[in-house]
């Protein structure tokens, strides 16, 4: 921990006591040493269950490779010792295997397509916005929600390709990884997005952080503290500022009013009638995915000045004028016609592409309707943990299967996840 402290948050601490006149340090050359976030989490898991007597095994390089284990060191998942020591035990993993291969391979090519041709294509669009509000620029409604929902999608495919990522290669070695992504953006509350997002740090703030204070055990106005705590230095814990801090307070919030709309629901015993729950979810994933995208802003933005920046025009209050730069990309005699229909272009900071247009609505389609990669893989348990089948009976028929439609797809996805890798890009989550 305290090497965790100094490499990753002693910056930010000297950064605001100089700012407060307290001393005059300034700024020391730290290189983040990589993945220290988690390796140092895992193995305070495996201390504090040494210390409760919950560890069976002790075995010096089991627990070696379960420490060093390279394919989760860059942006998890967070390992457990339960789950990971006892495989290393087993003879099998160190037998080459071609199902595993077969299913390693196909899983990291998802990954990688992801990664490369899904999330990389958002990036210009969201970088562009976000710098323009950091340089005090004119931005309004529609450049405001193209950058958020642009760096909504790019942080998801980079995140959830990642996760991919790391279960092929672990599992070309015969390893199989705990679940660490499942559709989170399919959440109907904020407690299910938090159930499917990052879900081992969830696991981890829970079991180490939120239990150890208490949990729900002593009274409701305790509990709520606790997840403003949790959800602190889970924000803390993304980056070492005062926006991811923010980030974290933010979602404890949404996490207290949604326990006290539950506890609402269950004291005056108010319950929707058959036909109107699927309504209700449906109501559920739009104003999660709103608060979570309100959320995003906070976690990309450099600033304060630049999120409230990109918030205000989010909420209409510099106008609702389309990008001058659109116009420039469609036919002339199409925009005079769009202006008299009271479709007006303005000149701001930030130039979108028009691609944007259909890029964000094709993406949150997937999103939304698309199984995920475990969904596909389910048959040849591709993730530790329970896999979600949010209720689509037509899974069965695009199944992963050992077969030569599967072969061709995979080699499209592979080309293309190549093909679009030329340029230098690194995974988001690397910074945490």
């Amino acid at each position: 921990m305290a090497l965790l402290g100094y490499y990753k948050y002693a910056n930010f601490f000297i950064a605001n006591l100089d700012a407060l006149n307290i001393t005059h340090l300034g700024t020391l050359n730290i290189v983040l040493p990589l993945g220290i976030s988690f390796f140092t989490f895992t193995q305070i898991a495996f201390l504090v269950d040494t210390s409760l007597g919950e560890v069976r095994e002790y075995n010096l390089i089991h627990y070696a490779l379960f420490v060093t284990y390279f394919p989760h060191l860059i942006a998890g998942p967070i390992l457990h010792h339960k789950e990971m020591m006892p495989q290393f035990a087993q003879a099998r993993i160190y037998k080459f295997d071609y199902a595993n291969a077969s299913v390693g391979l196909t899983i990291f090519f998802i990954g990688l397509f992801k990664k490369t041709f899904l999330a990389d294509s958002m990036a210009p669009g969201a970088s562009g916005v976000f710098a323009a509000a950091e340089a005090g620029r004119y931005l309004q409604f529609f450049d405001a929600w193209c950058g958020a929902l642009a760096y909504t999608l790019q942080l998801y495919f980079d995140f959830s390709g990642y996760s991919d990522m790391a279960i092929g290669l672990a599992r070309l070695f015969g390893i199989v990884l705990p679940l660490n992504f499942s559709s989170p953006y399919k959440a109907a509350n904020i407690t299910e997005f938090w159930r499917r997002w990052h879900m081992t740090l969830s696991r981890f703030l829970r079991d180490y952080l939120y239990i150890p204070l208490g949990g729900n055990r002593r009274g409701e106005a305790r509990r709520y503290l606790n997840v403003m705590v949790t959800m602190l230095l889970g924000g803390l814990w993304h980056g070492a500022a005062w926006t991811f801090i923010a980030w974290g307070a933010l979602h404890g919030a949404y996490l207290v009013v949604h326990q006290l709309w539950r506890s609402a629901l269950a004291r005056y015993q108010i319950a929707l009638p058959g036909p109107w729950v699927l309504l209700a979810r449906v109501a559920g994933i739009a104003v999660t995915f709103g608060a979570v995208v309100t959320g995003w802003v906070l976690f990309r933005a450099g600033s304060f000045t630049g999120a409230m920046r990109i918030l205000a025009a989010m909420s209409g209050r510099h106008g609702f004028g389309l990008p001058q730069s659109w116009a420039d990309g469609l036919p002339q005699d199409l925009v005079p016609r769009m202006e008299e229909w009271g479709i007006q272009f303005s000149a701001t900071a930030a130039q979108l592409d028009l691609a944007l247009i259909w890029w964000i609505p094709m993406l949150l389609a997937m999103v939304w309707f698309l199984p995920n990669t475990q969904q596909l893989m389910r048959r040849f348990t591709p993730a530790l943990g329970q896999i979600q089948i949010d209720g689509n009976s037509r899974l069965d028929l695009l199944a992963w299967a050992p077969a030569w439609r599967w072969t061709i797809a995979v080699a499209v996805i592979g080309f293309l996840a190549l093909a679009s890798g030329n340029d230098v890009s690194q995974f988001l989550y690397f910074q945490f």
